[in-house]
C-alpha cells in the first residue's frame, strides 16, 4: 500500500481539502474554509498546513472563539447544510468559548466542525498552561465539556485514529437526520506526531447528502389521516429549507389546497403573497395561523422539531380529535407527541405523499377562512410597519424599514431578545428563503457573527443584521472581522436601553422592573452608549438616525456603500407586537406580591389546552 508520512495536523487538513460536494451541477469544496484563533495549543502544528491550504480552504481570523464558531453556523444555515466550515481554537478558554456556539449548531441541526487543541497525552509536563485539572479523573479536560452539545465527539490520541474518526465526523455533518456539530480534540503532542497514512485516504471524494425516502407503511398511515381531514394545516419548519424543498412544498400545498403556517426556523418557505400562506405560527406567530391551528383536525408538520414557541407550549392544537402527521429526517423529532411519523427527507416525502394523495383537496371554505384571517392579519402588519416620523419608534416600524430596503436574494438575520418576535411577526418575505431568526437556541451575540458567515455564503447579495443594544454589547467584534475580510454587512442596532423583552416578561409575570433595563440596574452612573462611534471605531460606516424616514434614507445609503454599515436608532422599550399564543414559564405559586399571584392564576388557565404527551 502506498503511503505518505504526515503529521496528524497535516493529514487532517489534507483530508478536508480532498472532500467535495456537488451544488447546481458544479463540484465545490465541501469544507468552504474556517476560522481560527491561534494559541500555544494549535499554532505550532495547525497553522502550517492551513497556510498551505488557504487557496482551497481559506482560514479567517476571528476576534472571539465563540463568535467565529457562530459565523460558521450562520454560513451553514445560509448554505442550507450543503457545505460547512470549521472553527479552530487553542486549549483552555479558547476551547470552552466555543461550547455556546456548539449548542446553537446542535439545537438548529446545523453542520460545523469544531477543532480544539488539548493537553499532552503523555502528561509529562502536567499541568500545562490553561489546563484545568480534574482531581478524580486525570483523563478529563475542558474539551469534555463539548459532549452534551455535539453530535460527534472524539479525542485523537494516536495519529492513526484520524483514519476512522474523520469519516465518521463528516458522516454526521452530512447526515440529514443526525446533522449537527462534530468535535475533535487534538492533543498538542499528537498534532505533531508523524504517521504513514495511506495515499488513498486523501483521494478526492465527491460527497452528496443522502435523501432518505419514506417507508411505504408510513406513507399509508399518513395518507389515511390526511384524507380524513376537513381542516388540514401544514406547519412548515426549517427542515424544508435544509432539504431545499420549498418548491416541492409549494406544489404539494397547491395540489391539495392546504394552508401553510411557518415556524420560526421555517420562515419564508413561501413568499408572503402566496394565497396559501397562513402566516407564522406559535408564541411569536400570527393570529391567522394560530386560530387555524386551534381548529385544525390534521396537522402536517414538516421538518420541525415542534419547539414550544411553535406549539404554544403544546396548547395550540385544541381540536380534541386532532391528528398530527410528522415528516422529518430525524426519527427523534418525527415520533414526538404520539404523531403519525414519516421518517424521511422532506422533499422525497412530499413527492411520494403528493402522488399517494391524488384527488384529495381540502374544502374550499376552509381555505377561504384561512385567506380571510390572513388578510386581517396583514392589515394589522401594514399598520404596525408603517413609515413616517413617529417618535418613539417601534420595533415593528424598524422591521418595515429593513423590509422596504431588502430585495430578492438578500438575507435578514436576528437572534434573541425582542427582535425575533418582531421580525417573525412583521416580515413580508419577498422570496422563499433569506430569513434567519436564530431562535432554536436563542443565542445573544449570534447576530453580527452569524451575519458574517451568512454573507460568506451569499456574497452577491446584501445581509441585513437586526440586533438589539444588549446583544450588540455582548458580542460585536466581528464588525471588525467583516471590514477586514471584505464581507459587507448592513447592521441595524435597535437601542431600547437594556434587555427590554425580559423586562416585559418580568412585568407580565407580576414582578417589578428589576435589573433588565439599564435604568433599573444597580449603578452609580447612567451611561448612554454611543453605538455609532463604537462601530466607526471598528472600521464601519456608522450613523445614528432619529425616525423611520431617516432610517429609510440611511438604509438606501448603506446599500450603495462598499463596506460594512451600521445604523443606530432608539426604539420604544414598551411597545411590542402582541402575542396571542400561550407560552409556559414558571410563575411562583407563593408570593407576597398580589400581582405575581394574579399572573400565576392567569398562566394556569393556559394549561387547560396543553397536550399531555399524546
Amino acid at each position: 500500500m502506498e503511503t505518505v508520512r504526515l503529521t496528524m495536523a497535516q493529514a487532517l487538513v489534507r483530508y478536508l481539502t480532498a472532500q467535495y460536494t456537488e451544488i447546481d451541477g458544479a463540484e465545490v469544496p465541501l469544507c468552504a474554509g474556517g476560522f481560527a484563533i491561534f494559541g500555544h495549543g494549535n499554532v505550532t502544528c495547525m497553522s502550517e498546513p492551513l497556510d498551505d491550504a488557504r487557496a482551497i480552504m481559506p482560514t479567517w481570523r476571528g476576534q472571539n472563539e465563540q463568535s467565529m464558531a457562530l459565523a460558521a453556523v450562520g454560513f451553514a444555515k445560509a448554505m442550507r447544510r450543503q457545505r460547512f466550515m470549521f472553527a479552530l481554537s487553542s486549549i483552555g478558554p479558547g476551547a470552552t468559548n466555543m461550547v455556546t456556539a456548539a449548542g446553537v449548531a446542535h439545537a438548529n441541526r446545523l453542520p460545523i466542525l469544531l477543532l480544539s487543541g488539548d493537553t499532552f497525552t503523555h502528561r509529562l509536563p502536567d499541568p500545562v498552561l490553561q489546563q484545568v485539572e480534574h482531581f478524580g479523573d486525570p483523563s478529563i479536560t475542558v474539551t469534555d465539556a463539548f459532549k452534551p452539545v455535539v453530535r460527534f465527539w472524539d479525542r485523537i490520541t494516536r495519529p492513526s485514529q484520524l483514519l476512522s474518526s474523520l469519516p465518521q465526523a463528516l458522516g454526521v455533518l452530512l447526515d440529514p437526520g443526525e446533522c449537527g456539530p462534530a468535535f475533535l480534540a487534538l492533543p498538542q503532542d499528537v498534532q505533531a506526531e508523524a504517521y504513514d497514512y495511506p495515499v488513498k485516504f486523501f483521494e478526492r471524494q465527491v460527497r452528496v447528502a443522502r435523501r432518505p425516502h419514506p417507508d411505504p407503511a408510513d406513507i399509508r398511515r399518513a395518507v389515511a389521516a390526511i384524507r380524513s381531514a376537513k381542516r388540514p394545516l401544514i406547519v412548515s419548519g426549517g427542515g424544508v429549507h435544509y432539504s431545499q424543498a420549498e418548491s416541492a412544498l409549494q406544489a404539494f400545498a397547491e395540489r391539495h389546497n392546504i394552508p401553510v403556517a411557518e415556524t420560526i426556523a421555517g420562515r419564508a418557505v413561501l413568499a408572503h403573497t402566496h394565497p396559501l400562506n397562513a402566516g407564522p405560527i406559535g408564541g411569536l406567530g400570527s393570529t391567522s395561523a394560530n386560530t387555524l391551528a386551534n381548529e385544525a383536525d390534521v396537522i402536517v408538520a414538516i421538518g420541525t422539531r415542534l419547539q414550544d414557541f411553535v406549539t404554544g407550549s403544546w396548547s395550540l392544537f385544541q381540536n380534541p380529535d386532532v391528528k398530527i402527521v410528522t415528516i422529518n429526517a430525524a426519527r427523534f423529532d418525527a415520533v414526538k407527541h404520539a404523531a403519525i411519523p414519516v421518517v424521511a427527507d422532506a422533499r422525497a416525502a412530499l413527492d411520494v405523499l403528493g402522488e399517494a394523495l391524488a384527488g384529495f383537496s381540502a374544502p374550499t371554505e376552509w381555505v377561504a377562512l384561512a385567506q380571510a384571517r390572513y388578510a386581517d392579519w396583514n392589515a394589522a402588519v401594514d399598520h404596525r410597519v408603517r413609515a413616517g416620523n413617529d417618535v418613539p419608534v417601534t420595533y415593528a416600524q424598524v422591521v418595515g424599514a429593513v423590509n422596504r430596503a431588502a430585495r430578492i436574494g438578500d438575507t435578514v438575520l436576528t437572534a434573541a431578545g425582542g427582535l425575533p418576535g418582531e421580525l417573525n411577526m412583521n416580515w413580508k418575505a419577498l422570496w422563499p428563503g433569506g430569513v434567519d431568526v436564530e431562535f432554536g437556541y436563542s443565542c445573544m451575540g449570534y447576530e453580527v457573527a452569524g451575519g458574517w458567515g451568512a454573507k460568506m455564503a451569499r456574497p452577491d447579495n446584501e445581509t441585513f443584521i437586526m440586533v438589539g443594544d444588549g446583544s450588540y454589547l455582548l458580542m460585536n467584534s466581528d464588525i471588525l472581522s467583516s471590514v477586514m475580510s471584505g464581507h459587507k454587512l448592513i447592521v441595524v442596532i435597535c437601542d431600547n436601553g437594556g434587555f427590554a423583552v425580559i423586562d416585559r416578561l418580568q412585568r407580565n409575570s407580576g414582578n417589578a422592573s428589576f435589573n433588565n433595563l439599564l435604568k433599573d440596574c444597580q449603578s452609580v452612573t447612567q451611561v448612554k452608549v454611543d453605538f455609532a462611534a463604537h462601530a466607526h471605531a471598528l472600521g464601519a460606516h456608522a450613523e445614528k438616525v432619529e425616525n423611520i424616514g431617516d432610517l429609510d434614507a440611511a438604509l438606501a445609503r448603506a446599500r450603495e456603500a462598499d463596506s460594512t454599515c451600521v445604523v443606530v436608532i432608539d426604539v420604544d422599550a414598551y411597545c411590542w407586537t402582541p402575542n396571542d399564543a400561550w407560552w409556559e414559564v414558571g410563575i411562583p405559586q407563593v408570593s407576597e406580591r398580589p400581582a405575581v399571584l394574579e399572573a400565576a392564576a392567569a398562566w394556569d388557565k393556559g394549561r387547560q389546552h396543553q397536550r399531555r404527551g399524546v
